[in-house]
């Protein structure tokens, strides 16, 4: 019994090799400062630092549609599914790396028995119990250990991805949030376009019958309250199709009390994200976190590739009892063990295992590749982000008196047209020309706010997106 534990003992001990190649963070392909140029902000306020997503909205009605999204939300449930299936798969992998115990019992009746040609009658008891180690791996070049390793990287991918879906979904939130403030404020135009419009057609008919208007101007007129009448059907349609987002991103009934009733009181709500840090802070986004952790894996499977190329060594043990009576079981003369060890090699696969070496550094340097792509996917979406950052103060400027302009044009042609100095056509243009320009800058508005949101959702690293199901948390690669 001693031999075969101090056996069992040495062959774990030996089982610290591996063959895994050394694994080294790759240089970020992407340059280490934002953008500069006419388009960008100045280096120095582009480089942003991680922040929650409490620090960048402020409205209550927001904040409480995404608490209540992130108790609810479906795929957020279907992620945290598939975290615990992968902590459990990775707890599968490691079982192989310990002894497996198993206990068994039995007892055994027989009348009569027979031995060449004496034979005897009665009945006899046979009992029996014994504790087994079914065929178990000596992880002697780290094989076992590999597969392991290759396992808890794939885990912690899926937690990665984990919080993606989540900085995902809040930034969905904010945006559908934002898009229902804007269609609220357009569906506001289209409605006082149209109570306009009803007064303009009113005034064009009185004219038309006292003779003092053609009927081309009521013709223009009606032109103009239809128009706005369909935008009106528009945006009420765009409405209900924004709660009903809103509704499945939240996966649940929301209350209309947390919408917005204008893109004007909602865009200042989105706060602007401070300066700190340069683009290495792009390593912190879940998919490249997630996207290094299967290269991690990748790499782990190499190793156990590379070890499958060697002998696999198996012990085998059983320590039992055996007794005819149930007394004296476990007596000293009913104690039996026994112990084994087995080696297997493929003496010839038609190179099967070189190649299966040959397909893991294939799939190591596609998942190199596909890490270096994350990171320069994140860069590009970074300095888009920034690109309209540095341009968007500019554009709602040029908004601003656009639409300033637009309005006194309007005001002076209606008048002119009311004082019979003007035709109905001038009026007309300045009157779509108004509207136009409110249309205009509500969309430049939401520009500027989902702008905020898209710096926010692709600079990463919301440092309150913990990971659920509680456990072991991954430490960032």
């Amino acid at each position: 019994m001693k031999r075969a534990v101090l056996t069992l003992l040495l062959g774990t001990a030996l089982a610290g090799c591996s063959m895994e190649p050394k694994y080294a963070r790759p240089e970020a392909p992407v340059p280490p400062g934002w953008p500069a140029g006419d388009a960008y902000l100045k280096a120095d306020e582009a480089a942003l630092p991680s922040v929650t997503w409490q620090d960048i909205f402020k409205d209550p009605r927001l904040r409480k549609l995404i608490e209540q999204a992130l108790a609810s939300n479906r795929d957020l449930r279907v992620a945290a599914a598939n975290i615990a299936a992968a902590r459990a798969q990775y707890r599968i992998q490691r079982a192989d790396r310990i002894p497996e115990l198993d206990a068994g019992a039995g007892a055994t009746v027989a009348h009569g028995s027979s031995t060449g040609a004496v034979t005897t009658g009665g009945t006899r008891t046979n009992f029996s119990g014994n504790v087994s180690i079914p065929a178990f791996e000596l992880d002697l070049f780290g094989r076992v250990a590999s597969l392991t390793h290759a396992q808890q990287d794939r885990w912690f991918a899926t937690e990665a991805a984990a919080r993606a879906t989540r900085l995902t979904l809040i930034g969905d939130i904010a945006a559908a949030w934002l898009n229902h403030a804007a269609d609220a404020s357009l569906l506001k135009i289209a409605e006082d376009t149209a109570a306009n419009a009803e007064r303009a057609v009113a005034l064009t008919d009185r004219r038309l019958k006292g003779g003092i208007a053609p009927r081309t101007d009521l013709a223009q007129a009606q032109q103009i309250l239809a128009t706005a009448q369909s935008d009106v059907a528009t945006q009420k349609t765009a409405l209900a199709q924004d709660v009903n987002a809103l509704r499945l991103l939240v996966g649940a009934d929301i209350d209309a009390a947390q919408l917005s009733a204008a893109i004007e009181e909602a865009a200042p709500t989105v706060a602007e994200l401070p300066a700190g840090v340069d683009s290495g802070v792009l390593l912190r986004r879940p998919d490249v976190v997630q996207a290094e952790y299967t290269l991690r894996a990748a790499n782990a499977q190499i190793g156990a590739a590379r070890a499958a190329l060697f002998p696999r060594i198996s012990l085998t043990g059983l320590l039992g009892f055996a007794s005819n009576a149930l007394t004296g079981l476990f007596s000293g003369n009913g104690f039996n063990w026994s112990g084994g060890a087995s080696a297997s090699y493929p003496i010839f696969n038609a190179g099967a295992g070189r190649a299966g070496v040959q397909l893991s550094e294939a799939q190591r340097d596609a998942a190199l590749a596909t890490y270096e792509k994350s990171i320069q996917t994140a860069f590009r979406e970074v300095a888009d982000a920034l690109a309209r950052r540095g341009t968007i103060a500019d554009q709602l400027k040029a908004n601003r008196n656009n639409l300033a302009a637009a309005q006194d044009s309007y005001r002076l042609a209606e008048a002119r047209y009311r004082g019979g100095i003007d035709n109905f056509l001038a009026n007309l243009v300045a009157q779509r020309s108004y509207y136009t320009a409110q249309r205009g800058l509500v969309n430049t508005r939401l520009v500027e706010a989902t702008n905020l949101v898209t710096l926010y959702r692709t600079l990463g690293g919301d440092s309150l997106l913990t990971v659920t199901p509680s456990g072991p948390q991954p430490a960032a690669p």
